[in-house]
């Protein structure tokens, strides 16, 4: 059952907090947080408050549209054309959306943890005033490994410049320059060790818990290369959430089953995400993540307006779980496409990953860190650690034995290479439309000899746009033009290519 107390203040709270995003929340004429928290209740409805900042949908609109995940879909009117094209840019609304957004939850985040610094809990109430604050800190650390993964050209490489590391409430007037890479790692490190520190809950699918932060320090340091404490962290969380059988992994994007579900985004009825995304942007303003690829529902009738690439659907298995969770029944397919003068008309792929609940089309909870995942993470790990292609090939045919729902055949590398193209391609489909893709080719896709490859057919009929290279710039988001704008000093600091 969906907990609506997550949305029930949201909007009063969003109002005290929203006035203080990159501003003194001591200026004249507005609300401080000594008064506007005064409790540890007051604390506990803020946390909710910065929960309602956390989006997935424009990394998944990302993801799938800059890469390799769509097609232009026949009912297309045009929605994400330039996107699609590999036009990226400091105006485009994807590094606008990546830096404001994640700026602002960083900000909210902060509000509430400087707040908490001017309450004493009392009796009994230490719980859950730390719990809280455990929450509030692994949020922020996620809104800024979202900032230094889109924005520093080199994540693993510290001296590279990130974004700039804003831990207090900043004025008005404010104009950061960007902090290195590797300072960045130490603000979002210290704040995960923090969450960590304070957390008192093991294990909860809708709210940050001891396992949500392990997993996503597990993330954070597939990110920056630390494949040792990927090891140590993603066989932990794997141990504690098994695989799902094929009907629980069904269920799972249903919302009916959280079997390997370490932490998840809920979505319901009537809250602030409860609408049409703002179709073909990756400024989506919030919505249904089914609505980043059709208007109306999941079905051959639905509208799509994005479908799913021709490589994506022939990896899949018909046999495989996945094939059913992600291609609509109503798909039209024809196995001669490529073939076919009208492939647009005749070979129609629909998207089916977010097919709705709560008798809503389109609307899903997001699945932020699940135990497939870390199992994928570990498999990269193995490799790039003791080059144990047998360890990793294990980890894959364990993967597919769950999505089959019966023994594999265990593949085999022959080199490092390999290894790393087949994980990639594993996780093109385990973690298809889910917000990875961009960020997948951009850690591994040099090593793995893979970038973005839309089928031939598919993208000839939008502008020919069939292939990038893992390495080009634009796997690195631009400073956008409205930073520029109002703080030079950080236009001086533009990534590379723009």
């Amino acid at each position: 059952m969906k907990k609506f107390s997550k949305i029930l203040f949201v909007g009063l709270l969003t109002v005290v907090m929203g006035c203080n995003d990159a501003i003194d929340i001591r200026q004249p004429g507005r609300l401080d947080a000594q008064n506007a928290f005064r409790s540890v209740e007051d604390l506990r409805l803020g946390l909710l408050a910065v929960y309602n900042q956390w989006d997935l949908t424009p990394e998944i609109s990302l993801s799938a549209n800059f890469t390799d995940e769509v097609s232009v879909g026949f009912d297309s009117g045009g929605q994400g054309f330039a996107l699609y094209d590999f036009v990226l840019n400091a105006g485009s609304a994807a590094a606008q959306d990546f830096w404001v957004r994640n700026f602002r939850v960083n900000n909210r985040a902060t509000i509430l943890i400087e707040a908490a610094a001017l309450i004493t809990p009392e009796a009994g109430e230490e719980a859950l005033y730390n719990n809280v604050l455990a929450q509030t800190y692994a949020i922020r650390a996620y809104a800024n490994l979202e900032l230094l993964t889109y924005f520093s050209p080199d994540p693993s490489d510290d001296t590279t410049l990130a974004a700039p590391v804003v831990d207090f409430v900043a004025p008005l007037d404010y104009q950061p320059l960007r902090n290195t890479t590797g300072e960045m790692w130490t603000y979002i490190n210290d704040d995960l060790a923090t969450a960590l520190s304070l957390s008192n809950e093991q294990s909860n699918a809708t709210f940050i818990s001891t396992d949500a932060i392990n997993a996503m320090r597990a993330r954070a340091a597939l990110t920056r290369g630390d494949y040792g404490t990927v090891q140590t962290l993603a066989s932990q969380l794997l141990s504690a959430y098994p695989l799902a059988n094929t009907a629980q992994y069904q269920a799972m994007w249903l919302d009916n089953d959280n079997t390997e579900v370490i932490f998840k985004l809920e979505r319901a009825v009537n809250d602030g995400y409860d609408g049409q995304v703002n179709t073909g942007s990756v400024a989506t303003g919030g919505g249904w993540a089914g609505s980043v690829f059709a208007f109306v529902d999941a079905t051959l009738s639905g509208s799509p307006y994005f479908e799913m690439d021709r490589g994506v659907f022939n990896l899949l298995d018909t046999d495989d779980i996945r094939f059913d969770v992600i291609v609509a029944p109503t798909s039209v397919i024809n196995p001669n496409y490529d073939t076919d003068p009208d492939p647009v008309n005749t070979d129609i792929l629909v998207i089916q990953k977010y097919p709705g609940s709560e008798g809503r089309p389109l609307m899903n909870d997001l699945k932020v860190f699940r135990s497939s995942e870390m199992l994928l993470m570990l498999a990269e790990a193995r490799v790039a650690t003791n080059n144990d292609l047998s360890g990793a090939a294990n980890l894959i045919k364990q993967l597919r034995d769950a999505r089959f729902g019966s023994a594999q055949a265990t593949p085999s590398y022959g080199s490092a290479q390999e290894a790393y193209a087949a994980i990639l391609d594993e996780r093109r489909i385990e973690l298809a439309y889910e917000g990875h893709r961009y960020k997948d080719l951009k850690r591994l896709g040099v090593a793995a000899n893979r970038g973005v490859n839309r089928d031939q057919t598919d993208c000839t009929t939008q502008s020919g746009a069939c292939t990038l290279a893992a390495s080009d710039f634009r796997f690195t988001l631009p400073i956008p033009i409205i930073e520029i704008n109002a703080n030079a000093g950080i236009g001086t600091q533009q990534n590379p290519g723009y």
